[in-house]
């Protein structure tokens, strides 16, 4: 199959083809940067790359950006703050600005839900959500099922357990999206306050005691507290979650000899999970941030230029 797709804005939109596609092109990349001195490779020199993050990032921009320089691009760095946004610019004014100015690609982060998508409306070139509001991050799902799979596992009846604040994070949403369409089991687990509606209407097993389930889990795919989006208290407090909900030694110990974690960043230590274990042989957390970077490359390599 060739990819045809010139934006990525939502697992939901992309077949299972496609998905598998960005596996094998990441996978070649993975292996390009480790052979190539320096990491640097030339397949996208002269295009030019502009990130528009519009909410704090760490993972997701540097991953974008040694991405986009280790193809050879040519990279900008948008600041909102600093833009003719403060001075009362629109959003659409400023898409089409830069889009006046020829660049090939647009990566993009924002508070509110939809905006990628808005974006493309109004540019001629390849839209990446880098995450929208609470509704989608499709790259860091990618990442994760990449992740999986580079590792030689089945999704078929894989059982993953998505663990937290679920309510407030596209990752899980579109974490939801492609694991289903690999095939994998999921079952929610969290606060009942922390569950949202619109999940439980996939016909996921949902579950508010980890220790019903630990033994047969065969992700435990972790998620923080995302205080910045709660307006009201959902949960009592940090300590009396981890002890519920946190995976400590304690916990691992139950788990499957192959039992994985996986996180997506930014790690809460000793709420979500104690501090030791993000580093521990069972953890993948810091292989998702290595993989990122391939994944990233796959898809805007496969976004500009195709398959």
């Amino acid at each position: 199959m060739n990819w045809t797709r010139k934006h990525v804005l939502g697992i939901e939109e992309m077949t299972t083809e496609e998905i598998l596609i960005t596996f094998e092109k990441a996978a070649e990349y993975l292996e390009g940067i480790e052979k190539k001195p320096g990491g640097i490779l030339s397949d996208l020199k002269g295009y030019t790359a502009v990130n528009l993050f519009f909410e704090p990032s760490t993972r997701t921009r540097m991953s974008f950006e040694l991405a986009q320089k280790r193809l050879g691009m040519e990279v900008i760095n948008f600041s909102a703050g600093t833009s003719s946004l403060a001075k009362g610019e629109t959003f659409i004014d400023t898409i089409q600005t830069i889009d006046a100015m020829n660049i090939d690609a647009i990566v993009m982060r924002h508070v509110q839900p939809g905006t990628p998508e808005l974006a493309t409306r109004y540019t001629d070139c390849p839209v990446l959500n880098g995450g929208d509001g609470s509704r989608a991050h499709p790259t860091q799902a990618l990442l994760d099922l990449f992740t999986i799979w580079n590792r030689g596992i089945d999704f078929e009846g894989l059982k993953v357990a998505i663990v937290g604040d679920i309510l407030h994070s596209r990752v899980a949403r579109s974490e939801v999206l492609g694991l289903q369409k690999l095939g994998a089991e999921i079952i929610l687990v969290g606060p009942p306050a922390l569950i949202p509606g619109d999940l439980v209407s996939r016909g996921m097993e949902i579950e508010h005691d980890i220790d019903n389930i630990i033994e047969d889990i065969d992700i435990l795919y972790l998620l923080r507290i995302q205080k910045e989006r709660m307006a009201e208290a959902f949960i009592p407090n940090e300590e009396e979650y981890f002890k519920i909900y946190g995976i400590n030694k304690d916990r691992l110990a139950k788990t499957k000899e192959n039992c994985y974690l996986m996180h997506p960043g930014p790690v809460n230590r000793g709420v979500e999970i104690e501090a030791g274990l993000v580093n521990h042989p069972k953890s993948l957390i810091l292989e998702q941030v290595r993989n990122g970077v391939a994944m990233r490359m796959a898809l805007l390599s496969l976004c500009i230029k195709g398959s």
